[in-house]
């Protein structure tokens, strides 16, 4: 009994010197995760900015080139976010991908074949156009978490024009940092054995800091055919966030926050 005593209490102590280092790697590991999540991309100085809406669901999806927040219940992006920089659009020819489910997604993302035959395009959130500078932001750009169903007309008539002048800006501005998405509050119509939902109303909330200070402009368009100009789907920012229950660029300082998001003075933006 002498000699056993002595081999319990070293394994003991062994046990437990493994089981704090994998406590001790887990939460490394976890916040490295977070603070992944939180970094943002750098502004215009180089000064670290945290450009991420907040999240009503609480699944925040990392990509490479794009950050979006998935809600089960509609099967889509609330928020697709990503900066867009001044040559990320360039016109390279890459053939177009399959759509497949995002493996990210940990409820997982609704499957492409929703969309068949129910009269509704696959929509970009973010545009496969703004990932032209390389395969693989292209290519990721064609996750089923990065799209909502849109009518036909809307994907090539209104929607494609904001796209196209959103890139237009990146250019103009050096870049910009971009947050898109659906509106999924309401009573939705639903498509496919998912029940997607399809919103009735998409926005873009733009921001640019390339003349040493924040403009924002934010967009409201009805998810049907338009031929008005750009401009008449300008609103205050405030009325985006009343109907989606998120908070755009909550890391700006408030009082500049607040004055930004109450204008929908466009004229600061070149049209």
């Amino acid at each position: 009994m002498k000699n056993r005593l002595p081999i319990k209490i070293f394994l003991c102590l062994m046990i437990s010197t493994i089981i704090f280092s994998c406590k001790k790697e887990i939460i490394v590991k976890n916040e490295v995760s977070n603070d992944t999540i939180q970094s943002g991309f750098s502004n215009k100085n180089n000064e670290k900015f945290d450009f991420l809406p907040t999240s009503t669901s609480q699944q925040i999806i990392v990509h490479d080139n794009y950050t979006l927040s998935y809600v089960e219940d509609k099967e889509q992006a609330e928020w697709v976010a990503y900066e867009l920089k001044k040559n990320s659009s360039h016109n390279q020819n890459f053939e177009r991908p399959f759509f497949i489910e995002d493996v990210k997604v940990g409820s997982g993302s609704a499957n492409w074949k929703n969309y068949k035959n129910s009269g509704y395009d696959k929509g970009h959130l973010c545009a496969a156009g703004d990932m032209k500078f390389s395969k693989k932001a292209f290519e990721e750009t064609f996750l089923t978490s990065n799209i909502a169903p849109q009518k036909h007309d809307f994907n090539e008539g209104i929607w494609n024009t904001l796209e196209q002048k959103v890139r237009y800006w990146s250019s103009k501005y050096d870049g910009i940092y971009v947050v898109t998405g659906g509106v999924l509050s309401g009573n939705l119509k639903t498509i496919g054995k998912e029940k997607v939902a399809v919103p009735d109303y998409f926005y873009k909330v733009l921001l640019d800091d390339s003349r040493g200070e924040y403009k924002m402009i934010g967009f409201l368009v009805p998810a049907i055919d338009s031929n008005k100009p750009l401009y008449e789907f300008v609103v205050p920012v405030d009325q985006i966030e009343k109907m989606t229950g998120i908070d755009f660029y909550p890391k700006l300082n408030d009082a500049i926050e607040n004055k930004l998001e109450k204008a929908n003075d466009y004229k600061g933006w070149s049209f």
